[in-house]
């Protein structure tokens, strides 16, 4: 295959389409059973992803097969894409994404997310699951990630939107944006005081089309956000000592669903915002757009309409639970699984995972009240599982094997480039006199600790040369 330009041919008519970029295999399919002549408008337009638009062919355009014609960024060698398992689709949730799947161009895992993040807020904080002191409730923090801005992340909320005006019409009151500081978000949940009335509902779904507004708001000197916003996902309990006006309130049932690209979620998610635990609770969910519908969806409105009707009366039941327990068929999966969950991982996919057990209770309980069941059964775990591990999967498919440590990450860069290894001498070499050797040698035991690199002495004719390699995955 030529590296500037791929052909592909297009049955019925012997027409060669001429891409400039490589074309994977199933998109040279589609092209093919539409038998479409597109030579000439690939040739003028010089853009794949606007020509199929053009042509109406309802393709999934693989950003590693096409990443420039896409203007999207190669992902991490052997860090793949994230695939939905069907047992993420288990009950209600999978039903609504069923139905809303053919006619929009968003992400199914977008759509299934989101449907779950704005349920656990409708059902508001009596429902819950515990684990020793700790309980878990039905508030998820989501981060939908694109690895452009053209990942459909925005649209994949408004079915999700639509279907709670129905469900729930009074959510719609609840629901907020502009994450700007600690006592803005406490006083949209705030309890009484003799400045203002207290707010009877204390449910709030925060959804930040622009997640990045609001990470960089958290790297100011002094903003109050990013504790408040952890609080609000430990326990509700929000409280900001001030001098002149102090601000609480308890029992807030807060939820956030944000929208960001994956280039922005790097830049701005900061070292302490990973050393915090921030970034370790959220949900990171990779989206891109599942199709082109250069003419739209042709949605039942009235099916999705029922679907709310259903979900509405889900909510009048499920909402009323208090404490739900597990089966014992779920738990003989949850102890198969649980030392697997809860091993740490380096680096930064490992910070933002590293509070999978909680998240994976918390889906559960989701999944379980969507059926009106007191208890997690099998089936409402196995779905939560699917679900962790797309999100772990994005998570790595993001943050790849960085380690957020600048030393440690060059020192690996270089071994994986090197292949035959690197002594101490070269690594101090990669840094021309600008790291501490003591900052070099503890990046080299980090590397070792984590698993990423191993050392072996090679004979010289003198003493014998340790030599440092990374390892491969």
């Amino acid at each position: 295959m030529d590296d500037a330009r791929a052909q592909a041919e297009v049955a019925g008519n012997g027409i060669k389409l001429l891409a400039p970029h490589p074309v994977s295999a199933p998109v040279a399919d589609d092209l093919a059973r539409g038998a479409v002549n597109a030579t000439h408008m690939v040739e003028q337009s010089g853009d794949v992803t606007s020509t199929f638009e053009a042509v109406g062919a309802e393709l999934e355009v693989n950003e590693t097969s096409v990443p420039e014609a896409a203007g999207q960024v190669e992902p991490e060698q052997g860090n793949s894409w994230p695939v939905l398992d069907a047992a993420a689709y288990h009950g209600l949730v999978g039903e609504v994404t069923h139905l809303i799947s053919p006619h929009t161009e968003a992400d199914d895992a977008a759509i299934l997310f989101q449907t779950l993040a704005a349920f656990g807020i409708a059902l508001g904080r009596r429902p819950y699951y515990q684990v020793e002191g700790d309980r878990h409730h039905g508030n998820l923090f989501l981060a939908i990630v694109g690895v452009t801005g053209k990942g459909r992340k925005g649209t994949s909320w408004g079915r999700v939107q639509q279907l709670f005006k129905t469900a729930d019409p009074a959510l719609a009151d609840r629901i907020d944006s502009g994450l700007s500081s600690g006592e803005g978000l406490i006083s949209a949940v705030r309890d009484g005081s003799d400045e203002a009335e207290a707010v009877a509902d204390k449910r709030l779904l925060i959804l930040e089309s622009e997640l990045a507004s609001a990470l960089k708001v958290m790297r100011r000197e002094g903003n109050t956000l990013s504790p408040v916003v952890r609080n609000a996902w430990d326990t509700g309990n929000l409280r900001i000592l001030t001098k002149n006006n102090p601000v609480r309130a308890t029992d807030a049932h807060i939820g956030v669903i944000g929208h960001i690209t994956k280039n922005e979620l790097l830049r701005y998610l900061n070292e302490s915002e990973f050393t915090n635990g921030l970034a370790n609770r959220f949900l990171y969910v990779c989206a891109r757009r599942s199709k082109a519908l250069p003419f739209g969806g042709s949605l039942d409105e009235e099916a999705l309409a029922l679907f709310g009707r259903d979900l509405c009366r889900v909510l009048s039941t499920a909402s009323t639970f208090e404490r739900l327990t597990m089966s014992p068929e779920a738990c003989e999966v949850w102890g198969e699984i649980y030392g697997e969950l809860s091993d740490a991982k380096p680096g930064l996919f490992g910070s933002v995972i590293a509070r999978s057990e909680a998240q994976v209770m918390r889906l559960a309980l989701l999944y379980a009240l969507l059926d009106t069941s007191h208890t997690i059964e099998r089936p409402h775990l196995e779905a939560a599982l699917a679900c962790w591990d797309y999100c772990e999967t994005s998570a790595r498919y993001i943050f790849g094997t960085s380690l957020g440590d600048p030393v440690a990450d060059t020192i690996l860069d270089a071994l994986k480039k090197a292949e035959g290894g690197l002594t101490r001498t070269k690594i101090s070499g990669l840094f021309r006199g600008h790291a501490k050797s003591t900052d070099i040698e503890r990046s080299i035991v980090t590397l070792k600790d984590a698993n990423l690199a191993f050392s072996e002495l090679k004979r010289t004719v003198g003493r014998p040369t340790e030599v440092w390699y990374a390892r491969q995955p």
